[in-house]
């Protein structure tokens, strides 16, 4: 097999391969404006990380926090792709929802993983989405602590930096690290949780709890996490990342492997033969308000 040397333009990625063959796939126009705009909300962040002590903060709600960059880093995204597409549409976590009955509607997160940020643990990402026509089309995850960029385009892959990233082939459960949140803002199922939390430490090899769902999404692309589950996160926290584990040969679904995540923000992924084995560990779990009555993704 050729020896393949990657390297990345902001708009072209090019693979040069030893017997001088090239081949080429050009960065779609939006995914190169939403890589733009997510490398301003990072420059803002990581300014901002060298001081955290003097950032001003309030609580939207119990545990759930929001600074003054999470707002900066927002408008700075917001500003960037306004500029380029005055027609589109946002639902953006702090900013709120504009004109997302348009075609085109960018789901944005400008700081995920703000609790890590304000107390200098350096896990938190920026991750923007576009939802064309209600299907996910472009994908950015942007580690501004380690300038990690992940990025997706629907039907050319996923990309961490200049390299193409796949999904893990570990095949069974059992050896496989999987990546999940806490609840931490609405303890309503937080007895079911750790049921599956507990099922789950009996059935892999671990869990991880880093705090960014976005990072922890893009982890399962990248195949460092075999798999991932997380209940009620919000549009912006798994939009981008999931479209980067389907573009990565992953599958994402709800607790029963439907296509409700989106919504309910009960959400599974992982390569194929994990997501399936993770379904059947969660299953016993699974509460009324838990399930869901749509076509299943697998039906394996």
């Amino acid at each position: 097999m050729p020896h393949i040397v990657l390297r990345l333009s902001l708009t072209t990625l090019t693979s040069e391969v030893d017997d001088g063959q090239q081949w080429k796939i050009h960065m779609h126009p939006m995914l190169t404006n939403a890589v733009k705009a997510a490398r301003r909300a990072g420059t803002i962040i990581n300014r901002a990380s060298q001081d955290v002590g003097s950032i001003k903060v309030h609580s939207k709600n119990y545990n759930d926090f929001v600074s003054e960059v999470d707002h900066a880093a927002e408008r700075a995204i917001i500003e960037t792709l306004q500029e380029v597409y005055p027609d589109h549409g946002f639902i953006g976590e702090e900013s709120g929802n504009d004109r997302t009955d348009a075609e085109h509607v960018w789901i944005i997160d400008p700081l995920d993983g703000t609790t890590n940020f304000l107390h200098g643990f350096e896990q938190y990402s920026v991750s923007i989405a576009l939802m064309s026509r209600g299907q996910l089309e472009q994908a950015v995850v942007y580690d501004p602590s380690r300038n990690d960029l992940f990025t997706a385009t629907r039907g050319r892959g996923a990309f961490l930096n200049d390299k193409r990233i796949r999904v893990s082939n570990r095949a069974k459960l059992q050896s496989a690290m999987i990546g999940t949140g806490f609840p931490f803002r609405d303890f309503k199922h937080l007895d079911t949780y750790l049921g599956m939390f507990k099922d789950m430490i009996k059935n892999t090899a671990g869990l991880r709890r880093p705090g960014s769902a976005a990072l922890d999404l893009a982890y399962v692309a990248a195949g460092w996490f075999d798999g991932f589950w997380e209940i009620g996160l919000s549009k912006w926290d798994i939009a981008a990342g999931a479209l980067l584990v389907q573009e990565a040969g992953g599958i994402v679904g709800d607790f029963e492997g439907n296509e409700t995540w989106i919504d309910t923000g009960n959400i599974v992924a992982g390569n194929p033969k994990v997501f399936a084995q993770m379904l059947q560990v969660l299953a016993p779990h699974l509460t009324d308000d838990l399930k869901s009555k749509y076509q299943a993704v697998i039906t394996e």
